[in-house]
């Protein structure tokens, strides 16, 4: 798998980037992931890194983006944090890496079974968590459909809420960062939401979130 170059990335489009994502995550759940000389790709991107896609995840140690979508380095810029919340210092990283390092596609990942959105659904409050925790609240009070137990006990519920959370996340972006938006709405980058099934690898993705046409 040759290491991404400047020309290689400027000649892939938002479809071809997602369809990159998706294609990787095949590999990924077949267990057929492509042989890479991590080595090589150190050395080749040691003078400039030219990623296609910037990917917001969760910190769970089961959901690293490079991994379930087969990527190699200095192919993606991964940004992790729990609950796959934004706030501005992730904004502008994403502004970073789509305007100033030309990535062609924002992915905003969720994940099953989501410990932050576990937390917020049952109201949990702990040191700094409790801010972070803040930012999901929206979802929980989002999801309307769930009558009883609206708490973590509830599998239905929790996913339920953990999607909402990555459709507000994707959006805000757009309301937040008016660089990103202006972006988005040229075509020039395209974004979507989507979940990562923790027991299964696969990703799913939330195409009422997407920007991108054709797909």
């Amino acid at each position: 798998m040759k290491t991404l170059t400047k020309e290689m990335q400027s000649a892939i489009t938002p479809t071809m980037a997602l369809d990159l994502l998706k294609d990787g995550n095949k590999r990924f759940v077949s267990n057929l992931k492509i042989n890479r000389n991590l080595l090589q790709q150190a050395n080749e991107t040691s003078d400039g890194q030219h990623p296609f896609a910037v990917i917001l995840s969760c910190i769970d140690s089961r959901t690293s983006a490079e991994l379930i979508f087969d990527q190699g380095l200095g192919d993606v810029f991964s940004v992790r944090i729990a609950g796959n919340i934004i706030n501005e210092d992730i904004l502008g990283s994403m502004e970073f890496g789509c305007k100033v390092a030309g990535s062609k596609i924002i992915v905003v990942l969720g994940h099953t079974k989501c410990g932050a959105v576990k937390g917020a659904c049952d109201h949990v409050e702990m040191g700094n968590l409790t801010a972070l925790l803040t930012k999901i609240r929206p979802a929980v009070d989002d999801e309307t459909t769930t009558t009883e137990n609206r708490t973590s006990s509830n599998p239905v519920f929790v996913e339920n809420v953990s999607t909402i959370n990555v459709k507000r996340t994707v959006k805000s972006i757009m309301e937040r960062s008016p660089i990103l938006k202006e972006m988005i709405e040229s075509g020039e980058i395209g974004i979507i939401g989507g979940s990562h099934d923790i027991a299964t690898g696969e990703v799913s993705f939330f195409h009422d979130t997407s920007s991108i046409h054709n797909i």
